[in-house]
């Protein structure tokens, strides 16, 4: 083939690359515009409810790191079997649950070190761990949540924070992206963690854009799960989406936020925190449920011990009759249309090569990548 053929063929492939390439993201764009995510008229999709009143139980635990083991397997099979009593242990006390809520890291814990070193202190998911845990939820006929750092082949080198629900058969009944970091939280550095903002076109593109703010509908209430912390708007598109139960798993939590979130969007919420002695200064234990009215239903009283908080929710009464939430929006949206947010969405869907390997180098990338000037940083 001449010089001067195979230029002509190179630009026919490139030109037909480009040509489908557009065509893709146009047929994602449309599809994404024809999406229902918020009914007009305040209504919200559900299933009928199994029972009038639900049981929900929080298991504060400790919370103990695989790299603190001398293997990895040594620490999941530990950090399981106390999984396993605690959750035996909510079925023969009290009130039988219909949802058990573990914090974010009964399984990994949290493991400091480098993106590398990090990543074999992970699961996937599903797993051998979410099989094990799902042969739980069965036994007890009741969903069983938790949260853990997850690899997953189809976001190689990505370190991702994900809540796990598993139904009363067994199986996965769905699984919870974080949907964004807290930000300039730290001085010197910046969570690593993929979320879906970090990778929001990708995310969108595979899984579909419902999914950014997913809701499980089930026969004890709409629920979703989160980490985020102090972020109104996360949680009001949940609500908007039809959430009537926010289960939170954020670690080191405020009360403030949670009593806040769950009043100012009309749902109930629990809060599950790990504990720690009470020496270490953090705001670790005293894990919360609370009602839509800001009300705190039960509360753990100690930073330090673990524990299992309790309390039923009057589901069928709550969902007669109900909307989503009243917000201004029209009201805001001038100037919600001119804000711009310091850090652009999509800024971790790169090359897993330059994927930041520390804290340090995360916050180095969102620094260079800030549209505010001077440059945000922590309180």
């Amino acid at each position: 083939m001449s010089k001067k053929l195979f230029f002509l063929a190179m630009l026919v492939l490139i030109t037909n690359a480009c040509s489908n390439s557009n065509q893709e993201k146009t047929a994602t764009e449309r599809q994404d515009k024809k999406a229902t995510l918020v009914k007009a008229d305040g209504s919200y999709n559900k299933v009928p409810l199994e029972k009038d009143t639900i049981v929900i139980k929080v298991m504060q635990t400790r919370v103990k790191s695989l790299s603190s083991f001398n293997s990895i397997e040594e620490g999941l099979e530990e950090n399981m079997k106390y999984m396993e009593k605690l959750a035996n242990q909510a079925q023969t006390e009290g009130s039988k649950p219909d949802i058990i809520l573990f914090h974010e890291f009964p399984l990994t814990g949290y493991s400091s070190g480098t993106r590398q070193e990090k990543m074999p202190f992970t699961i996937e998911v599903p797993g051998p761990e979410t099989k094990r845990l799902g042969k739980v939820a069965k036994s007890c006929d009741c969903y069983v949540i938790f949260g853990s750092y997850v690899r997953d082949a189809a976001w190689p080198d990505h370190i991702l924070s994900i809540n796990t629900v598993l139904g009363r058969d067994g199986k996965i009944a769905k699984t919870f992206w974080k949907s964004r970091n807290i930000k300039r939280l730290y001085k010197t550095k910046e969570i690593t963690t993929t979320t879906i903002e970090g990778v929001r076109d990708a995310y969108r593109k595979k899984y579909g854009i419902e999914e950014e703010f997913p809701v499980l509908q089930t026969e004890y209430g709409n629920i979703a799960v989160s980490t985020v912390q102090f972020d109104p708007f996360i949680f009001a598109a949940f609500a908007m989406r039809g959430t009537e139960i926010m289960l939170r798993t954020a670690t080191l939590f405020a009360q403030e936020d949670v009593v806040f979130t769950a009043w100012s969007n009309d749902f109930y919420s629990a809060m599950a925190n790990f504990t720690l002695p009470v020496s270490t200064g953090y705001n670790a234990g005293e894990s919360i449920i609370v009602s839509p009215h800001g009300k705190i239903l039960a509360k753990h009283p100690s930073k330090e011990e673990d524990g299992i908080v309790e309390a039923k929710i009057p589901i069928a009464a709550f969902r007669k009759d109900r909307t989503i939430p009243n917000y201004a929006l029209e009201m805001v949206k001038p100037v919600f249309e001119q804000y711009r947010q310091e850090i652009p969405i999509n800024h971790l869907d790169i090359e897993k090569y330059k994927l930041p390997k520390t804290g340090e180098e995360m916050k180095t990338l969102l620094d260079s990548i800030s549209r505010y000037v001077p440059v945000k940083t922590a309180n």
